[in-house]
């Protein structure tokens, strides 16, 4: 994965009371393996251990889409041994916050395996309380280091978007909301496909600056535990190039 650009952003502030019962659902929700998470953890033979710092987390994605991209996946984690390891709990290393988009599965992508990713997807990676809730659950209760917003070329959400915004044409059903959520980071200035191709980027980039800008989320980037990374895939080298 290679870097590109200066990153921008918006932030967003969730009411403190809305945060703290989507946490205490959650946290109830998953009392078994928070459990497991925050206790020892003895892997199967042969299983690496998890990357345990936001930098050691990006390497191991670069790493895996390095496989991808050259045709030399190692499809990992899938043996019988994992498969019951994983019975008893989950250790994943990233977040990969992605688009819906069949083309562009985060566990393919990154070449990866059972337990090692929590994949969350949503159509332009738009953001909403129960993405936000998924999100904040893969760290604050599996300990996970790295949050990764992935988009990816020819996104049709942010194509969707970018075509509603120029013609006025309403959408349908709730895909309006996700074409709304996509309209500020759309460059009215850029002509056809440049416009969309830009308005990827700077979705990713928005979306990322957001979710740096949770305070619970905040709190783990000052203290080192955490980074949120911006990147997109491009389906013509399937290499994943990371945002700054």
């Amino acid at each position: 994965m290679s870097g590109d650009g200066d990153g921008g952003g918006c932030t967003r502030q969730a009411a403190p009371s809305r945060r703290g019962l989507l946490r205490t659902a959650v946290t109830g929700a998953a009392a078994t393996g928070a459990v497991v998470a925050a206790g020892a953890w003895a892997p199967v033979p042969g299983r690496r251990a998890r990357p345990a710092t936001p930098g050691a987390a990006l390497r191991e994605l670069r790493a895996g889409n390095r496989r991808w991209r050259t045709f030399h996946e190692r499809h990992p984690h899938e043996t019988r041994a994992v498969r019951t390891e994983v019975v008893s709990g989950q250790h994943p290393f990233a977040v990969v916050l992605g688009c819906i988009d069949s083309r562009v599965p985060p566990e393919l992508v990154f070449d990866q395996g059972l337990g090692d990713l929590i994949a969350v997807r949503s159509a332009g990676e738009v953001l909403d309380e129960a993405v936000l809730g998924s999100v904040a659950y893969g760290v604050l209760d599996l300990g996970i280091p790295l949050i990764m917003v992935l988009g990816h070329q020819s996104c049709g959400a942010v194509s969707a978007a970018v075509r509603a915004d120029a013609t006025g044409e309403k959408l349908p059903a709730h895909i309006q909301y996700v074409a709304d959520q996509i309209k500020p980071a759309i460059d009215r200035s850029l002509p056809g496909s440049a416009r969309v191709d830009a308005a990827v980027t700077t979705q990713v980039r928005l979306v990322r600056s957001r979710l740096a800008a949770e305070p619970d989320l905040a709190d783990r980037i000052a203290t080192g535990r955490l980074a949120v990374v911006g990147a997109r895939y491009e389906l013509t080298n399937q290499r994943v190039r990371e945002i700054h």
